[in-house]
């Protein structure tokens, strides 16, 4: 029988081998937690949406896709005005888009505002943060220019959506775009948020930043640091609106200018058709909401020139 006095216990071990158990305890434990979090945020957002709001004069559409049904409104607009497919952000659903939309088609657009895939109505099982909204996306803007074969079509397109839109393999590009604070890579887009979260812990961002994209491939077999819609933007051939707000930590306004830069690439010049604004005092907030009267003049003033048939 073994002398319980000669077999080590954890009280016996030594002063580094202490630290050495406390800080694997302490790794384990911030994988966990990188892995609950990275999981929870991949989750889908499924809120209720309730009916058609009768003030749009929308019908409610369903539109294939490979991975399921996409869900969302439609309402056509007045010949020769042109139509805009309306895109939200993350953890939101068409519903983000709908005074921007009832805006829009009081003025003669036609409109169509769609939940990205794993939100709202739209079939998904999982957020991709980019490629699998872009997939739907795709479809979508397809559905549209179909429906509306004579007209020219646009996009506005809020943060997620704006970048799942980039990184689409679209059958026919939209007649312009509006993107609102868009991120350029996944990497800075991950990198932000964590520190705007950890606050004064922002130094530790280093660390978080790769326990959550490392996760990816397991989780959605991709890999974060190809996800760059700066890179798409800069091949880009038709007219963008580039906006963001000053006070933006989800995305800076040195990433605006950017993204911004990168579209102006595809029509540089004086005359270049791919404005910059950065709304002041604005955070990664709904643009529109911030700044109606400024936004309609800007933005719908954009789209007005691009998407009317002269």
């Amino acid at each position: 029988m073994t002398d319980p006095a000669l077999t080590p216990s954890i009280f016996s071990l030594h002063p580094l081998a202490w630290v050495a158990a406390v800080l694997a305890a302490l790794l384990l434990a911030v994988l966990a937690l990188a892995w609950w979090l990275a999981g929870w945020l991949s989750q889908p957002y499924r809120p209720e949406l309730g009916a058609v709001p009768q003030e749009l004069g929308a019908t409610a559409v369903e539109i294939a896709t490979a991975q399921g049904m996409v869900r969302g409104w439609y309402a056509p607009g007045t010949p020769g005005q042109g139509a805009v497919l309306l895109l939200h952000g993350v953890r939101a659903d068409r519903r983000a888009m709908l005074s921007r939309a009832l805006a829009l088609h009081a003025r003669g657009h036609g409109v169509l505002l769609i939940d990205l895939p794993a939100h709202g109505q739209s079939d998904g099982e999982m957020l991709s943060f980019g490629p699998r909204e872009g997939l739907g996306i795709a479809a979508a803007l397809a559905w549209l220019q179909a429906q509306q074969p004579a007209e020219k079509v646009g996009v506005i397109a809020a943060s997620l959506g704006g970048a799942a839109l980039l990184v689409s393999d679209l059958l026919q590009p939209p007649d312009a775009v509006v993107l609102e604070a868009v991120f350029p890579s996944m990497e800075a887009a991950v990198d932000n948020r964590v520190r705007a979260v950890l606050g004064p812990l922002a130094p530790l961002a280093p660390i978080a930043t790769p326990l959550l994209l490392w996760q990816m491939p397991l989780r959605l077999g991709l890999d974060p640091y190809q996800l760059r819609p700066i890179d798409r933007l800069a091949a880009w051939s038709r007219p963008v609106m580039v906006l963001g707000g000053t006070e933006d930590r989800y995305t800076p306004p040195a990433e605006t200018r950017q993204m911004a830069e990168a579209a102006g690439q595809a029509h540089p010049g004086p005359q270049a058709l791919q404005p910059l604004w950065l709304v002041p005092g604005a955070a990664h907030v709904d643009l529109y909401q911030f700044a109606p009267q400024a936004y309609e003049a800007q933005v719908f003033g954009f789209l007005s020139v691009h998407l009317q048939s002269h």
